[in-house]
Parts: C-alpha cells; structure tokens; sequence
C-alpha cells in the first residue's frame, strides 16, 4: 500500500479553488474538497488509476481526474506525491513542474 504525500504547492492550490468556488457556493467547495481526499485515497492501493495525458508523456508524472480539477502526481518507490492541483479549464503548462 502506498503512502500519499501531498506537496504544499498542490494543498494551496486546492485550498485556493475550493476558495474562489466557496464564494459563490459553500457547500460546493466542501463537497469538491471531500471528493479529492476520497479519490486520492485510491492511490493508496493502486497508483496508475490515474492516467499518463499526452502532454506528460515519456515522464513519471500522471494525472488523476475529479473534476473540476486534475491533480498531478508520481510515484517515488512506495510513495504517491501529489505535486501539483490545477483546474481543467486553464491552458497546461510543463513549466509547473519544474518546481516539484
């Protein structure tokens, strides 16, 4: 079973969509938050739930889906690390990543 371990960069960028979504819609905020946690947790027993998009091809990067947002993660041994949390609407940027 594998641990998940999340990058600061990827909780503040979480908390700052659940934010902007919580000023219009509280309850929506608490329920997206919630759902990421849940399904992170399916990391915990099988790593490649997520999948490999195009644009992080040929790297150790994956990407799990729960919409409105993707996180982004790799598996380091027997560590998940959620590196990265961005909404579906914004444009990809590889450059994100050289910080993780």
């Amino acid at each position: 079973m594998a641990e998940v371990i999340w990058a600061e960069p990827a909780l503040h960028a979480l908390e700052e969509i659940a934010d902007y979504i919580a000023l219009d819609k509280p309850e929506a905020a608490k329920k997206l938050v919630k759902t990421v946690f849940q399904k992170v947790e399916l990391l915990e027993g099988n790593s490649k739930v997520g999948n490999v998009p195009p644009e992080l091809k040929n790297t150790r990067y994956r990407r799990l889906v729960v919409s409105p947002v993707y996180l982004y993660y790799r598996m380091e041994g027997s560590k998940v690390l959620i590196v990265y949390v961005d909404r579906v609407e914004r444009e990809f940027n590889l450059l994100r990543f050289s910080e993780n």
